[in-house]
Order: C-alpha cells, then sequence, then structure tokens
C-alpha cells in the first residue's frame, strides 16, 4: 500500500506498563470481550452497587434525566396522591368536616372531600364548600402549604429541564472503511439535529479491543488519530476520518479480525452550544459488526434552492452505498 500521500501519524506506545487510554473504564470493566462498554445511545455498561438508598435515588438527578412522558407521569402521579391522601384526612373527620350547599357529585362524600382537596391544594377557594371544625382547618392549612411547595417544586424541575443544555447529536449508525487519499480510513459521520451551533467541537475516538498478553486476554485501548479532531463550527455534517496508515492499530484489520477481538470503537466529542453558551458532550460506539468494510457515506447535499442555499438533508445521515472501483 502506498502510503507517501498519507499525513504523519504519531501513535502511542501500546507497552503492558503504559496509560491504557480507556476513558476512565478501567481494565476490569472491559475484561468481558461480548457485551459493548458504551451503548449506542452513550450510556456505560457499568451498574454501581454497594451505596445507600439515598445515594443511589437522587430524586433531583433522577427529574432532571427521566423522559418527558415519565416527568409529567410523575408529576401526574404525585398531585394525585396528594389528594388522594388528604381527601381521606377530610373523610377521616367526618360528614360535617366540610360545611356547604349539597350538590350532586358522583361517588358520594369521598368524591366530594376529594374535589375540595383539589381547591385547597391549588389555592382556588370558588367558596362552594369550606372547612368546619379545628381538624378540618388544620387539614387545609397543612394542604395549602404542600401545594405551593408541590407547585414551586414541579415549575423549578420544569424549568431546569428546559434550560438543561444538552448536545442533540446524531451519529451515523455506522462506521465505514471506505477509499481515502491513497489507502483507506475508518469513517464515521455525525451532525447536530438543532438550529444552534455548536462551537468549538472536539472529537476522540478510540479503539478498543481484547489482546492476550502474558498468556491472558486483557483489553486494550489505543487511541486513533483523526484526519482532524477539531471544527471550529458544525453548521452541516462532520465526517472524522481516521486515515488507516502503518503504525495505525486498525492496519491490516479485517471484519474477521475485528469481530475476534471483541473490537469495539469509542467515539466522544464535546462542543460550546452558541444558545446557552456552556459544553455539552455526545457520546457513542461501534462495534466489529458495526463497521462496514467497502462502504461510503452517501452524500447529504441537496441541489442548492433558488437563493443558493446549500441544503442538507438530515435523514440521510445513515446512508451507505457499496465502493466501486
Amino acid at each position: 500500500m502506498n502510503t507517501e500521500h498519507f499525513p504523519t501519524v504519531k501513535l502511542p506506545s501500546a507497552g503492558a506498563s503504559d496509560d491504557p487510554r480507556d476513558l476512565g473504564l478501567g481494565s476490569v470493566a472491559g475484561e468481558s470481550g461480548h457485551r459493548r462498554l458504551l451503548n449506542v445511545d452513550g450510556t456505560f455498561n457499568v451498574r454501581r452497587t454497594g451505596l445507600g438508598w439515598s445515594q443511589q435515588n437522587t430524586l433531583y438527578h433522577a427529574a432532571l434525566t427521566l423522559s418527558w412522558p415519565r416527568f409529567f407521569a410523575v408529576l401526574t402521579f404525585a398531585y394525585l396522591l396528594f389528594n388522594v391522601f388528604f381527601a381521606l384526612l377530610f373523610w377521616c373527620w367526618g360528614p360535617n368536616a366540610i360545611a356547604g350547599p349539597v350538590t350532586d357529585v358522583p361517588g358520594g362524600r369521598f368524591t366530594r372531600d376529594f374535589f375540595f382537596s383539589v381547591q385547597t391544594f391549588a389555592t382556588i377557594g370558588y367558596g362552594q364548600i369550606v372547612p368546619n371544625g379545628l381538624a378540618a382547618n388544620l387539614t387545609v392549612t397543612v394542604e395549602a402549604l404542600a401545594g405551593v411547595l408541590y407547585q414551586a417544586l414541579a415549575a423549578g424541575l420544569f424549568i431546569a429541564r428546559l434550560t438543561r443544555p444538552r448536545a442533540a447529536i446524531v451519529f451515523s449508525d455506522r462506521a465505514v472503511v471506505a477509499p481515502f487519499h491513497q489507502g483507506l480510513a475508518l469513517m464515521l459521520r455525525m451532525t447536530n439535529t438543532r438550529r444552534s451551533e455548536l462551537l468549538d467541537l472536539e472529537a476522540r475516538v478510540v479503539l478498543s479491543r481484547m489482546v492476550m498478553r502474558e498468556g491472558a486476554p486483557v483489553r486494550q485501548y489505543e487511541g486513533l488519530t483523526l484526519d482532524r479532531d477539531r471544527v471550529n463550527f458544525m453548521p452541516v455534517a462532520w465526517t472524522m476520518v481516521h486515515p488507516i496508515v502503518q503504525g495505525s492499530p486498525l492496519w491490516g484489520a479485517t471484519p474477521e479480525s475485528l469481530a475476534r477481538e471483541s473490537a469495539e470503537v469509542l467515539v466522544l466529542t464535546s462542543g460550546v452550544d452558541e444558545t446557552y453558551a456552556q459544553t455539552v458532550h455526545s457520546r457513542t460506539s461501534y462495534q466489529a459488526a458495526e463497521i462496514l468494510f467497502g462502504y461510503k457515506f452517501s452524500t447529504m447535499f441537496d441541489t442548492p434552492n433558488a437563493d443558493g442555499a446549500l441544503i442538507v438533508d438530515v435523514r440521510r445521515i445513515h446512508a451507505t452505498e457499496p465502493v466501486t472501483r
């Protein structure tokens, strides 16, 4: 293979005593050669045990990381639970705990107590029915305070979720080994699905694979030097390219050898979201079966429109086609 047109690639040696460059996973976490280290959505396949309940279940963190449907489901469930609890208290104080004109409410006295709790909890106060007696008025006092705190907490979490900086990066579902200059290169593609721009975007790509060392299989991490590991901004897609030259960890690699070594390519990116002016991160990985040899990425660009603006079809981020000679 002719390599004189390739840039010089400086790769660290992979001695047994060197820093394994494992991104913090550690050697033990990578002992299994079959389960991927990093999921496609960027989560790690590591589970921590031995922590107390309060350490494992941080409610604020859970509220920020829940999906939006689950977040609203939790808020709705908590809202109903609060009102059922206070309705039971009013019901326990007897039929005279709530005074006012009798209205036709399906479900009897408990339903009336529940809707009175809703009015109290939300500080609505229609004035149709009112608490009667010390127990009922004390319950109203406690519920009014609980309602104010709940609404403040729910509003705070809602705003925190909306303003939380998060990258909306989509990675290609496959990486490819395609022609590059006079040789081959590992390529993977990513794009930003938001209208806001990402600035000073950086990428780091690491090859993880099982190797034999002193007669035992050990997971080894080797950095893959990119043709370009930083861009100032990304208005379109960015194809990350690792030239496969002599000295590259992928030199001479085949689909069979990568599968045999349980290879996994880890990708980590970071950049500044101009909307929040804060750093956001995104990550994914590709296992051996997700690396296509003899394919290249299809173009994402369409014909410019009437005003000459460049058109990028984000739906083609995953599109590949066979390499034709």
